[in-house]
């Protein structure tokens, strides 16, 4: 069964204390187009055995990206759970992690570049404030996946140059709170930090 979710509202102020005590186990996943970062984030997911949200952050804005959504409709099992939010991360990963769950949000970049093209002044500091604020307290299992930007010649474009800054510190304040940070290249992942997958080779 699949249930679909939009949320417009954003979270000023998140109420984690009843989280604090909660165990929780936060993955970050990084990599390139076509490195095999989602494959290896719906793997995990699986292999967890708990149930499984999917907190999808993209939106069909041509047909390209129409086709891309649908490869990832295609590959989830059809008892996950989809959450379709383009811009209040924070609010959806407030309401759907818990104790033996385990949430999937794929991506984090998506979702920033979603809200730097927002017209609502001000919506994309509060949603990164209210996330930094829900990070420490995350309870049940979060995999993270987001695409590394910044190996590349620096851009001419100015936003273009905001997005990577954005980026790469949005990806490393969520690397200093996961126990487990993965890069993926050509299909291979590599732990930066934290405990080895069971089958790295696996994807």
């Amino acid at each position: 069964m699949t249930s679909r979710h939009r949320s417009e509202q954003s979270p000023l102020t998140i109420d984690s204390s009843r989280h604090q005590d909660a165990a929780s186990a936060c993955t970050l996943i990084l990599g390139g187009v076509r490195s095999g970062k989602s494959r290896l984030a719906e793997r995990l997911a699986r292999e967890s055995g708990l149930p499984v949200t999917y907190v999808a952050t993209a939106t069909a804005s041509d047909e390209e990206m129409e086709a891309r959504i649908a490869a990832h409709r295609q590959r989830r099992p059809a008892d996950w759970i989809l959450v379709e939010e383009p811009l209040a991360l924070p609010a959806v990963l407030e309401s759907r992690c818990r104790p033996g769950q385990c949430v999937l949000v794929e991506c984090l970049t998506l979702w920033l570049a979603n809200l730097l093209w927002s017209e609502e002044v001000g919506r994309l500091d509060r949603e990164l404030a209210a996330l930094d604020r829900l990070l420490p307290a995350l309870p049940g299992q979060v995999l993270f996946v987001g695409n590394e930007v910044n190996m590349g010649v620096i851009p001419v474009n100015e936003l273009a140059r905001r997005y990577g800054d954005l980026a790469g510190s949005l990806h490393q304040r969520i690397a200093a709170q996961a126990q487990r940070v993965v890069l993926t290249v050509a299909g291979l992942p590599l732990v930066l930090k934290g405990p080895p997958l069971a089958d790295p080779e696996l994807m």
